[in-house]
């Protein structure tokens, strides 16, 4: 577990929801600047909740979410805004504009934060560079892998240097020899300083990794595997 400050903290977060199913009780953890942990459990458990209220798309029934400063108990819809803007998300389903090219995909995220347009092209084609895209900056999604896809979005997260990257199952749609190479690429990223927290079934990636884990069962936080004890849970 990384030592630097605090950048992620869940106090007895619960979460409901009207269809009963993937919310969570009473989840309580602190994630480090520059750490790399797994949510883990099965599907339903809640790993997508938790992804969710990081980046405040949802807000918790009760308890509270920290991230970067920024309080689920006190947050304003323009401060949402700007922390998303520090974040680097990423989803299973690539989620790539069809009609664009990786290149524009990428610099997109830049356009809608209102980015110079004389900075943008070289910082759209540092970052496909460094996730291996360089030769296919204008590829249609179409022209692409399932794991050159997972690529672009990830560049498409990494453009604006977040100070933590949330993966949610960004293995799920890939075969195994894409999914080690991803995965590759997250803890390159990972090491160059940038935290990630990374949703998954692949428990083989998990125990091979080193990594951090923390695994849910039915909404509840039920193991850590850092040293520090799970945090008491309030009544």
């Amino acid at each position: 577990m990384s030592s630097g400050p605090t950048i992620i903290k869940f106090t007895s977060v619960s979460k409901s929801w009207a269809r009963g199913s993937g919310g969570l009780q009473k989840v309580s953890f602190a994630a480090a600047k520059g750490e790399f942990v797994f949510l883990t459990g099965p599907s339903g458990a809640g790993k997508s909740t938790i992804l969710k209220l990081c980046y405040m798309d949802e807000l918790p029934s009760a308890g509270e979410v920290r991230v970067s400063g920024v309080s689920s108990l006190s947050t304003k819809r323009t401060e949402i805004s700007r922390l998303r803007r520090t974040l680097g998300i990423v989803f299973q389903d690539f989620r790539l504009l069809e009609d664009r090219t990786a290149w524009a995909n990428v610099a997109f995220a830049l356009e809608v934060t209102g980015t110079h347009h004389k900075a943008i092209p070289p910082r759209v084609q540092k970052v496909l560079e460094r996730v291996g895209l360089g030769p296919k900056m204008q590829a249609m999604p179409s022209e692409l892998s399932g794991g050159e896809q997972q690529r672009v979005a990830i560049a498409r997260a990494l453009v604006n240097d977040p100070f933590v990257l949330l993966a949610d199952e960004p293995t799920g749609n890939l075969d195994d020899r894409a999914s080690r190479a991803v995965f590759q690429l997250l803890k390159d990223i990972n090491t160059s300083g940038t935290a990630v927290m990374m949703a998954t079934h692949d428990l083989d990636l998990v125990r091979n990794s080193g990594f951090r884990s923390l695994e849910l069962n039915k909404g509840a936080l039920v193991y850590d595997s850092s040293d520090a004890p799970l945090p008491e849970k309030e009544h």
